[in-house]
């Protein structure tokens, strides 16, 4: 994360939420910053680490690293789901439709899905054998996400266990459900069963 969306995001935080202020206890000792608050959070996410992993780094409890992390994903939702985690609505589908034919030539494309897997460190020991392949040394978890040419990412799903590639990912995706059920903004195709009707 650059360290411009990073004080972005801490701000936006520190001025809406008063958790992300820096107050005193009842004690009258001076509590955690909103900069630590967020180090927090987003190292326990981008790592994948549990709450008390960086005690000695930040001097914080493990009840309060999962409170960060906890109050960290409940504000972004807040503050930011509207703009960035929501569908593309029709205007947006019409631009991406028009950048991918006039560059790519390729008429009413929305973007790219592809899967990837993802290694799982901190794979439970009971779960480990529903994600473990015998190509990938560790655990691990598909993602599955449709991105556009200005990397802005329009879908994304991941966690499915089993025995996955990414047809079994995609047969359990809910773009595909939303594209066989005919729910999908700017459907570009019709599904039937394995005829597709390019539209």
């Amino acid at each position: 994360m650059s360290q411009n969306l990073f004080s972005r995001v801490r701000n936006d935080f520190e001025q809406n939420y008063d958790f992300f202020q820096q107050r005193c206890d009842g004690r009258g000792k001076i509590g955690f910053s909103g900069l630590q608050k967020c180090t927090s959070a987003i190292r326990q996410l981008a790592y994948g680490t549990c709450s008390d992993s960086f005690d000695e780094y930040l001097q914080m409890s493990e009840r309060m690293g999962r409170e960060c992390i906890y109050k960290f994903c409940k504000c972004v939702i807040k503050l930011y789901a509207k703009k960035y985690l929501r569908k593309p609505n029709s205007h947006d589908i019409q631009q991406i439709y028009t950048f991918h034919e006039e560059v790519h030539g390729f008429p009413g494309m929305l973007g790219s899905l592809d899967c990837t897997h993802w290694e799982w460190d901190n794979c439970p020991t009971a779960w480990r054998g529903q994600f473990q392949r015998g190509d990938h040394p560790r655990p691990t978890f598909m993602l599955e996400a449709v991105a556009s040419q200005d990397l802005w990412i329009w879908h994304a799903f991941f966690g499915a266990s089993g025995s996955n590639n990414d047809i079994n990912v995609l047969d359990q995706s809910p773009i595909y459900n939303d594209l066989i059920e005919g729910k999908a903004p700017g459907q570009q195709f019709i599904c039937n069963d394995t005829t597709y009707k390019y539209g």
